[in-house]
């Protein structure tokens, strides 16, 4: 018997060929596009101040207290500190504020004028910021009423929000004037200042009043155990208000039913949320728009484990036309879900109306509970977020949507049906060239 060589030449040509007609026939179909952004009046970044923020740092005899992981609470400052300005961007206004460190225990006259500018609130030379920090030594007391009024100052005034990191291991003891009193005198005076307090030292005494100064002008408070919590801590606040001083959100007031709910056009807004309350708001939708909203609870004090974030959407009547969630166990710095709903049109809404009369409700509720002796007032802060832009494509489109899946599906479908036949034939004619020989 005479064995024939096979013929590759042929077989990979006939495959090629094959690959190019299926190539060919995916390059016609529609690119996917990016999704385009900006849309339903997002605002846009031209002409906006740049974030401010101002550390303060305290520098009272009690931080030489070595009880944070065998280091002194300053020196584990200035650690934290030190490795925040490394990360800090580079269009950041980042200042340094200092209370108690100039004059010693025994001056209480001078000790309690004691807060300083270290670095000026601008763009930042690490070097100096740094090398300013490295210098400072535990030394005299503690007034942070003063130095907050002081940060507000090296802050200014502007349409954005301004933070103040207050890191500090004792209550005041110069007041007056007391610093919960100062925090919300600054909060009336509407300069979009926030507060965040973070605390070195667990006292009860201590933690009331640091959540005090955070509560009254919408920041939050954290319990430091460790200099890694202090130094991610700082980093995400110097983080957050990089990326919310674009815009500063609007004070909303939320209502407890749809009928008498604040409308809401595109924007970011900002409310506060009882624990385990239900705060809704109104925003106008109409056929071939989609509604893009996404809320933030923060958990600023204390909270008890298990708790999650709802936001619905819903018509008038009640009924859910969509919903987010977002849940935890945990210590978390901040709970978020968001939600996308388009109107489908006068035709396919099961409720009555003209386009003009469409507003969906949205819905915010929260199952956070308070610990132990933790205040529950004020509420926890929220940021609603809320966009309205051209509706996506629906899925039921020839050439767009989930229809792009069916006709690449297609086509798949019709290649491995031709890569069969000709597989099939390929081998038919082998054999009988083989029987042949």
């Amino acid at each position: 018997m005479k064995i024939t060589r096979r013929r590759p030449t042929r077989t990979a040509g006939l495959l090629a060929a094959l690959a190019i007609t299926a190539a060919t026939l995916l390059s016609g179909l529609p690119a996917q596009a990016d999704e385009p952004t900006g849309a339903g009046g997002a605002p846009t970044t031209q002409g906006v101040e740049e974030p401010k923020v101002d550390l303060v740092l305290d520098v009272s005899g009690s931080m030489s207290a070595t009880d944070i992981e065998g280091k002194s609470r300053m020196s584990v400052a200035q650690r934290s500190i030190s490795d925040v300005i490394d990360a800090l961007p580079p269009e950041a206004e980042f200042g340094i504020r200092t209370l108690g460190a100039t004059y010693p225990a025994s001056d209480k006259a001078n000790g309690c004028k004691d807060t300083k500018v270290l670095f000026p609130v601008g763009r930042t030379n690490k070097v100096e910021a740094k090398t300013a920090v490295a210098t400072l030594r535990p030394t005299g007391w503690t007034p942070i009423g003063l130095a907050l009024r002081g940060a507000a100052q090296d802050l200014g005034s502007g349409q954005a929000t301004r933070r103040v990191v207050l890191i500090t291991d004792g209550e005041d003891d110069c007041a007056p004037p007391d610093p919960c009193d100062v925090a919300r005198e600054l909060a009336a005076q509407g300069i979009h200042l926030v507060v965040d307090t973070l605390g070195l030292a667990h006292d009860d005494k201590i933690r009331q009043q640091l959540l005090c100064i955070a509560n009254a002008t919408g920041g939050t408070y954290t319990d430091v155990h460790t200099q890694q919590q202090l130094t991610d801590r700082v980093k995400q606040l110097v983080d957050r208000s990089d990326k919310t001083y674009r815009q500063t959100p609007a004070q909303v007031a939320g209502s407890d039913s749809c009928a008498n709910a604040p409308v809401l056009t595109p924007g970011v807004y900002s409310d506060r949320e009882k624990f385990s309350e239900h705060r809704v708001y109104r925003v106008p939708v109409k056929p071939g728009q989609e509604l893009r909203a996404a809320v933030s609870v923060t958990p600023d004090r204390a909270v008890a484990r298990d708790y999650g974030v709802l936001l619905q959407a819903t018509d008038r009547t009640g009924q859910e036309l969509v919903r987010g969630t977002d849940a935890g166990s945990g210590r978390t710095d901040v709970a978020s879900t968001g939600v996308r709903w388009s109107d489908p049109g006068p035709a396919a809404s099961p409720s009555p109306g003209t386009a003009a009369d469409r507003q969906v409700c949205l819905v915010v509720s929260n199952s956070f509970a308070p610990q132990a002796g933790v205040q529950a007032d004020p509420g926890l802060p929220l940021e609603l977020t809320v966009d309205v832009a051209a509706a996506s494509p629906t899925p039921d489109g020839p050439a767009m949507g989930l229809g792009r899946g069916w006709i690449l599906l297609l086509v798949l479908a019709g290649a491995g049906l031709l890569t069969g036949l000709l597989a099939g034939w390929v081998a038919r004619w082998r054999i009988a060239v083989w029987r042949e020989n």
